[in-house]
């Protein structure tokens, strides 16, 4: 566990959880150096500095970059190569990261380089960190990364405001880099040998958007079990299928524990007891959409969780290149070359990830058609609604669902299978993790509003179903969501009452 210093987070170069990259993208708590990592970090910069003092050539160092790996560049012109290398490499194009993106990638970078594997000073980390703890967030735009060697665009967008360039939003306010600095009463630095190069190297862009994503799929994964159980309660179906036995014949701990917050919400339910005898219900077994609940649910948690435990190794991870090993027997070499800074496991994972929440998204459209098709919806209206044909009721809330999830779908093809050779064929497999990372935001954005929609139309099935009414965890949502929009008693648009249950779940309103 990440050690803790008061209300700040004292960062090592340890992995950290989800949890805490999110608690510091979203406020703006305190980030600090552990002492011992401070340490390995001039241990690591002493090692380039005899490099330098020696004349040795090593790339990285005194040596260009990729395909220009072999052309020697000479002392004087070090620091020049190092904010060439940062300016050049800022090609980023598109809609910027938002402001907790940008808080989770000046966390991430200054983290991995506390594992003094990178040769950097310790000025550059302090930079990061007082970056972050003032509230300096650098524009990245999103587009520009392949996801080898790192994200080279995104973060050569954040080195910019270092050296006191590029754009930086601060106080609300998006201004130059240089501006930002200055009304923060911090100064950038000016880079020496191998700093621009570790700046660059990195994951942290496509970790950054990921982790964060990642963390709100695992909260609409519960939403989901909500949303589920309001629809199976006001279609009156059966919590029969989430009988602790089933599960535990098949012991998947995602499963189980989507079983049994199903089971939970429903409980003391007098809409499931209205309906319990065989005289009164025919059905055997309900659609697969009510009765999968916890195998489909279930399995995405699984997912997420695996998710979640790559993107926490990588937050702990070295990944610019060349790596420094300053503590290496006299024997080995203290400067290796590899390619941690290629983002495959990442990306694998991105894709994972979108293809089971994309499966997320399917099921609950299933259960919006369940809830407003008159041919398969228990009795209920209509569309839902009490006027139907004189009133749509939510008949396009269901389009805009189908539209949604028919995005999901497209986005939910894999981004890791695909590789373009850059850098003169030097970096000649890439990884496509940030596209993965951007892929996997806006299907989980998308899957937000499919719940909200389901959560919209499940209430007012619950409407119908007065006098009876739900257990009573399901009855406490329908009341909250009562309080934010009123039942749909004539057409008016939807998409007001969309948003502002998209808005409840992202509060966490709707998450007890």
């Amino acid at each position: 566990m990440t050690p803790t210093s008061g209300s700040a987070l004292a960062i090592d170069g340890s992995p950290l959880k989800l949890s805490e990259i999110e608690t510091i993208a979203n406020g703006f708590s305190k980030v600090t150096l552990m002492p011992a990592a401070r340490e390995r970090v001039k241990a690591s910069r002493t090692v380039i500095e005899s490099i330098l003092a020696s004349g040795e050539t090593v790339y990285g160092v005194n040596t260009g970059f990729g395909k220009l790996a072999d052309v020697r560049i000479p002392a004087e012109h070090l620091a020049d190569l190092q904010t060439n290398l940062v300016r050049s490499h800022a090609a980023g194009v598109g809609e910027p990261l938002s402001e907790a993106e940008s808080r989770a990638m000046l966390l991430l970078r200054a983290n991995v380089l506390a594992k003094g594997c990178s040769g950097v000073r310790p000025e550059i980390l302090d930079l990061l960190l007082a970056m972050l703890n003032a509230g300096v967030h650098p524009v990245i735009p999103a587009r520009g990364s392949v996801g080898a060697s790192g994200d080279l665009a995104p973060l050569s967008h954040l080195a910019l405001v270092l050296i006191g360039e590029g754009e930086a939003i601060y106080r609300g306010q998006r201004i130059s880099g240089a501006q930002a600095l200055s009304l923060a009463g911090l100064s950038p630095v000016q880079l020496a040998a191998k700093e621009g190069l570790a700046l660059l190297n990195g994951t942290q862009a496509m970790t950054a958007v990921g982790a964060l994503t990642t963390r709100y799929a695992q909260c609409l994964a519960a939403i989901a079990d909500l949303a589920g159980a309001m629809s199976l309660e006001a279609l009156k179906g059966t919590p029969a299928a989430f009988d602790s036995r089933i599960h535990a014949a098949r012991p998947h701990p995602g499963q189980i524990a989507s079983a049994a917050n199903l089971e939970r919400l429903l409980e003391n339910s007098s809409i499931r007891e209205s309906h319990r005898s065989a005289a009164v219900d025919s059905r055997v077994q309900d659609a697969y959409c009510l009765r999968c609940m916890p195998q489909v649910h279930g399995a995405v948690r699984g997912v997420l969780d695996h998710v979640a435990h790559i993107l926490e190794v990588e937050s702990g991870s070295a990944t610019d290149n060349p790596l420094i090993f300053a503590n290496s027997g006299a024997t080995l070499p203290k400067v290796v070359s590899g390619g941690n800074f290629h983002g495959a496991p990442l990306s694998y994972a991105f894709d994972y990830a979108s293809i089971a929440l994309t499966d997320l998204a399917s099921i609950s459209e299933r259960r919006i058609d369940r809830l407003i098709n008159p041919d398969i919806n228990e009795g209920l209206p209509a569309f839902l609604t009490a006027n139907a044909g004189l009133s749509s009721g939510y008949m396009i809330a269901h389009v805009t669902a189908a539209a949604l999830l028919n995005e999901c779908k497209v986005l939910a093809h894999p981004s890791s299978t695909d590789s373009v050779p850059t850098s003169g064929g030097k970096e000649d497999h890439v990884s496509m993790g940030m596209t993965g990372a951007l892929k996997l935001r806006q299907i989980v954005d998308n899957l937000e509003k499919i719940l909200a929609i389901e959560i919209l139309c499940a209430a007012q099935g619950l409407d119908f179903r007065l006098p009876l009414r739900p257990g009573p965890a399901v009855a406490e949502a329908h009341t909250r969501i009562r309080a934010l929009v009123p039942h749909l008693n004539e057409d008016r648009s939807p998409a007001p009452d969309i948003e502002a249950i998209s808005k409840a779940i992202r509060n966490g309103q709707l998450t007890e």
